[in-house]
């Protein structure tokens, strides 16, 4: 293992840039451009030049020079179109401080070697300083004629207090001389200035690095270069297994698989059983143990190699219009030689080219990113958990449109998937349990009824005529929600549901508060929703994407506010079910079930009165999925009201006391469901004596047990 560590080390030091390198120093060099830029241009924003270093010292600290250099390059450039020359030299020398901090962190130096560093840069710039004047004339008598003017200007002040005359003199006699040995001047002084800077970046720099050193910087399809032809397929592994730098056990162990022309494979595992390991091995990244054999190269996205469909559909779209993003990437040459609208139509896609890929639905999305794998020409499409955060309509017209690809085309197709019935279109179906291949998976439990055990109250949320459009009343405008109206019970569970683009998620939004509708009124308590922000809990459809800070109980405690103790952070955690333990856990070791659960334990501690849910058991196994539907439950029984938006109904459904369905915006209907435990109409007139504007969960309603019931 100490090999294949050492192996990648030298690899990530040598060589062309990788696709990590290029895509991290586009966006770090892109928030570099825009600090200085802004800071530039806008009066009151100058303090963002002081920060500009950052994103580069990140960069810095992460990768080798040459990364360093082609960005700040790159985005100097960018600057200069901008802003203009003087912002353009600010960000290079933003990138100077930010490239030795950062090295040096990197190479695990010390101030030592930031003094040498910074009298290198510090000479450089220096010199490059006096030879720009001497170059440009006019900007070197335009600097002196102001330097001269300001001296004047100063005497001539000084000489109206008689006592403040010899400081006048003073001035201009000092104005006199540097204007005289000008070079040697602004030569020390761009050398001291930086060398001072770079020994303050030092401890205030290096301390911001050192708190972002958790942040992940790895890539994970990263392999090392085959320079043989691009021949996938057809691959074969042999005992082949997989262990990630740092972890104790092997992710995965012992595969044997082969994969040819024409082939449409299954790969089926609950979450963490090595899925995704696979089809990196897949793609070219070397294994530990055993060995994966193939013709030629791996070809990751390369024409006529492998290509990747991932999970979450929006990461894949990079293009404004549709026909954009099926050749985003390609070579000029190459793109014109292909036929963008015989591969959309291929996808069920067809005759729109022309339309914005913001306004496509997840399905759509995925289609899209089907087309533009496509446009590669492939001999090994991967699928990588591509159905998980579609509808079912969507996921079975995406696994029917796979396995039809290797009759059409010179090529393989391999789907990773969690749901069982995705797999009944394959050839083979391969199962992963604990990083090995077995013959048949555990049956999984399946969310079953659980009826309520706690009465709702009165209506605690009002939707009149809810109507929204994005970019309303630009070229682009895109109509969402069509008079929705809708009211909720406290300590109701509802049920929203639909296909992708029905609206849900804009819905959810609303009701949090988050945007403001077109049209209508959201009201909490009588109040605007809007106006309450917090009340309202969102939980995103990527937990991940929720969770910011480096622990676990770091997060908890956040959400929580200052009075949230470890007390209280245990107490969150056991509301959904995870061990006290896990507070210590960095927010990166978390499984997708795991970030779930620590967004809800977050939403625990901060109290609010209604809790809304987009998609909460997307991307999750049928374990993992029985798990959150059964927490569902328990926080339904505490007195929490919840809003769950999803297009798992059958999982969902069975915990809910009502249904209500969107269709293009619109609601279409509402079910109720029957209810074997409902409350007493004596019980339910009990509930509604709760006041109004508090929160439904106080005190030991909060501390619900695993397994346990308030």
């Amino acid at each position: 293992m100490s090999d294949v560590s050492t192996e990648s080390a030298e690899r990530a030091d040598r060589g062309p840039l990788r696709p990590i390198e290029l895509a991290t120093g586009a966006v770090l060099g892109g928030v570099t451009v825009g600090l200085v830029t802004i800071g530039s241009v806008v009066p009151l924003a100058a303090a963002l030049q002081l920060v500009a270093a950052v994103p580069m010292g990140l960069l810095a600290h992460r990768y080798r020079f040459r990364t360093v250099a082609t960005t700040t390059v790159a985005a100097a450039l960018v600057t200069f179109v901008a802003a203009g020359l003087l912002p353009a030299m600010g960000m290079a020398a933003s990138a100077t401080i930010g490239g030795i901090i950062g090295g040096v962190k990197r190479r695990r130096g010390g101030i030592v070697a930031v003094f040498g560093l910074s009298l290198i840069a510090g000479l450089a710039w220096g010199a490059f300083s006096v030879g720009f004047l001497l170059l440009f004339s006019t900007s070197r008598n335009l600097l002196f004629d102001t330097i001269r003017n300001t001296s004047e200007g100063v005497k001539d002040l000084a000489g109206r207090a008689p006592q403040l005359e010899p400081l006048g003199n003073g001035v201009a006699e000092l104005t006199d001389v540097v204007l005289r040995f000008w070079w040697i001047y602004i030569a020390g002084g761009v050398l001291f200035g930086t060398m001072l800077t770079a020994l303050i970046s030092w401890f205030v720099l290096g301390s911001v690095l050192d708190r972002l050193d958790w942040l992940p910087g790895s890539d994970r399809l990263d392999a090392p270069v085959d320079n043989r032809p691009v021949a996938p397929l057809p691959v074969s592994m042999r005992a082949a297994g997989y262990r990630y730098p740092g972890a104790g056990t092997e992710a995965l162990t012992g595969i044997d698989l082969t994969v040819d022309v024409g082939e449409f494979v299954a790969v089926v595992g609950h979450n963490g059983s090595g899925k995704s390991t696979l089809t990196r091995l897949l793609a070219g990244l070397p294994p530990s143990t055993g060995s994966v054999e193939r013709p030629g190269s791996a070809g990751l996205g390369h024409l006529g190699g492998t290509a990747l469909v991932l999970q979450r559909p929006e990461s894949q779209t990079l293009g404004v219009l549709v026909a954009d993003d099926v050749v985003w990437g390609l070579p000029a040459i190459l793109a014109e030689q292909v036929d963008v609208d015989g591969l959309l139509s291929e996808v069920g896609l067809d005759g729109m080219g022309e339309r914005e890929t913001a306004a496509l639905s997840g399905g759509q999305q995925q289609r899209l990113a089907v087309a533009a794998a496509l446009a590669r020409r492939p001999a090994l499409l991967i699928a990588d958990e591509a159905t998980s955060m579609i509808d079912p309509d969507g996921r079975r017209e995406l696994v029917a449109l796979l396995a039809e690809l290797p009759k059409r085309h010179r090529m393989a197709v391999v789907l990773v998937t969690h749901h069982e019935a995705d797999a009944a279109a394959a050839d083979r179906v391969v199962h992963l349990s604990g990083g090995r291949a077995v013959d048949r998976l555990p049956a999984w439990p399946k969310p079953g009824h659980d009826p309520r055990r706690r009465p709702m109250g009165e209506p605690i949320m009002n939707l009149r005529d809810i109507r929204h459009t994005y970019n309303r009343g630009t070229p682009w405008q895109a109509p969402a929600l069509h008079g929705v109206d809708l009211s909720v019970r406290r300590g109701e569970a509802l049920l929203v549901v639909g296909g992708n683009g029905s609206g849900k998620s804009t819905l959810a939004w609303i009701m949090a508060g988050l945007i403001k509708p077109s049209k209508g009124h959201c009201e909490l308590s009588g109040k605007p929703v809007s106006s309450q922000i917090g009340r309202v809990a969102l939980a995103f459809q990527h937990s991940r994407l929720q969770l910011q800070r480096q622990t676990v109980g770091e997060e908890i405690a956040d959400w929580g506010g200052r009075a949230t103790g470890s007390g209280a952070v245990g107490r969150a955690l056991d509301a959904v079910g995870l061990d006290r333990s896990l507070a210590a856990r960095s927010i990166e070791e978390l499984s997708g079930g795991q970030a779930k659960r620590v967004v809800l334990a977050a939403i625990v501690a901060s109290r609010p009165q209604v809790v809304v849910l987009d998609e909460p058991l997307a991307g999750l196994d049928p374990e993992g999925r029985a798990d959150i539907v059964d927490l569902l439950a328990r926080l339904r029984d505490s007195g929490l009201t919840l809003i769950v938006i999803s297009h798992d109904v059958d999982d969902v459904a069975a915990i809910c006391d009502r249904t209500v369905h969107l269709r293009d915006g619109r609601i279409a209907e509402s079910v109720h469901a029957n209810e074997p435990g409902a409350a007493s109409e004596p019980a339910a007139q009990h509930a509604r004596t709760a006041q109004p504007g508090t929160s439904p969960l106080p005190g030991a309603a909060w501390r619900i047990e695993q397994g346990g019931r308030p």
